[in-house]
């Protein structure tokens, strides 16, 4: 087993990338690379970095030159043989051959383009601009640097014996959350953490932790390279990223309220079974599915990720009801800001008027709340996400109000758009 607080107190070991492969990254990543690669090869996007937990001040934490070390190790990276015929020969959602020939034969040649980094105002900024299937390939890994080098700096000055006992603490927690799940009954939670996790070996841990205490409880993880390497399933669908470029996209009003529906139409073409799983919630979830074609009711499920997650799961199931579907056999995947009482809690809300998953993520992958002074290591809101298109800029209205990004006056022409109202705002914790 790895000595964490070796590695840790050893930190600046090359055997130890933040980043230490291209499938270092989120299944979802992959699966939507591929669609943007067949249906949007031309467009434009640029990504940024955008830190919701502005008194963390990252550019006063992270060295420069080590931040820049890490991102440019990232652009050296390519695929492996390995990792290759993972991609290409395994069976993802009971389908061989998930990622088609032409898409790999680019992804083998990638390399990542180049970043732009700047200081201001005691943070980063840090953008990536280019072909969208290119760039849209930065965002986890940049996080997850920028998470790990926040994470080193507080450790920085500890001493071997008091990582060893922060670690131990910490696998205490997590081994304690673990076991408050075990009784659950047809749990199904998967590991959703990549993005903002403590570390690289410490989400490999938790997923060990969850693999061992759990049982078939435990139905994957998000991570492509934990997925491959613990050979277990790689989980996920796809993100806020499709209809907001689509949408910065589309040419007039008409145009933009058609958006949404047009990625899930692109979706539908490609994927099948418990991949056609809804998003709703960018530009609201009620009015979404209240304009929704009668097709899309005929998907697997649907993803809370933002707002009340149990008015989402109601409007959902009310939905599915309206038009003439069984909610039982519908699928609804919670992943925001979940812990085990919150985990808990919903599972036993929705048992039996639906099927209940859960993608776990920054709670499991990222929980040293309470185990450092001043609480140095608590988990912070950070995000890297499409802010233009073709020059246009990227608005997500989401269900909760302080997760909203855009310019003032393009969120209000979206609001009218979508027939968005009045929100209840809600603490973003992660």
């Amino acid at each position: 087993m790895v000595d964490i607080a070796t590695r840790v107190w050893n930190h600046k070991w090359k055997i130890d990338p933040i980043v230490r492969s291209l499938i270092d990254n989120d299944f979802y990543k992959l699966l939507m690379c591929q669609s943007v690669f067949r249906n949007k090869p031309d467009a434009t996007v640029t990504f940024s970095l955008i830190n919701r937990t502005d008194h963390v001040r990252l550019a006063d934490l992270i060295d420069e030159g080590e931040l820049r070390e890490q991102l440019d190790h990232i652009r050296s990276l390519s695929l492996t043989r390995g990792e290759s015929t993972f991609l290409r020969g395994n069976t993802f959602y009971g389908k061989r051959q998930m990622f088609r020939s032409d898409f790999m034969e680019w992804f083998e040649n990638l390399r990542l383009p180049d970043y732009h980094l700047e200081k201001r105002n005691g943070q980063y900024e840090l953008t990536f601009e280019g072909k969208w299937h290119e760039v849209m390939l930065w965002e986890i890994p940049a996080l997850a640097v920028l998470m790990e080098l926040r994470g080193r700096a507080v450790l920085h000055d500890m001493r071997k014996f008091e990582l060893q006992v922060l670690y131990a603490r910490a696998m205490t927690k997590l081994w304690e959350k673990i076991e408050n799940l075990r009784d659950v009954p047809d749990l199904r939670i998967a590991d959703f953490g990549t993005r903002r996790r403590h570390s690289y070996l410490w989400q490999d841990r938790c997923v060990q932790a969850m693999i061992e205490g759990l049982g078939n409880k435990f139905i994957g993880t998000s991570n492509c390279l934990i997925a491959m390497k613990r050979d277990i399933e790689a989980i996920g669908t796809n993100a806020h990223e499709l209809p907001m470029v689509y949408s910065a996209l589309a040419e007039s009003d008409e145009e933009l309220a058609q958006a949404p529906y047009q990625v899930l139409a692109d979706w539908h073409e490609e994927h099948e079974g418990n991949l056609r799983i809804i998003l709703p919630d960018t530009y609201g979830t009620e009015g979404f599915l209240e304009r929704a074609p009668d097709w899309l009711a005929g998907w697997t499920g649907i993803r809370i990720d933002s707002g009340d997650p149990t008015a989402g799961a109601e409007i959902a199931i009310k939905w599915w009801q309206d038009r003439g579907e069984d909610p039982r056999d519908k699928l609804i995947i919670f992943s925001d800001g979940l812990d085990v009482e919150k985990i808990v809690e919903l599972r036993r809300q929705f048992a039996g008027r639906a099927k209940v998953s859960f993608g776990w993520g920054t709670l499991l992958t990222n929980d040293f709340r309470g185990l450092t002074p001043d609480d140095a290591l608590a988990p912070f809101s950070l995000v890297c996400k499409a802010v233009s298109a073709n020059g246009q800029p990227t608005v997500k209205l989401s269900d909760n109000p302080n997760k909203a990004m855009g310019p003032a006056s393009e969120i209000a022409r979206y609001k009218r758009v979508f027939g968005v109202g009045e929100q209840a705002e809600m603490d973003v914790i992660v």
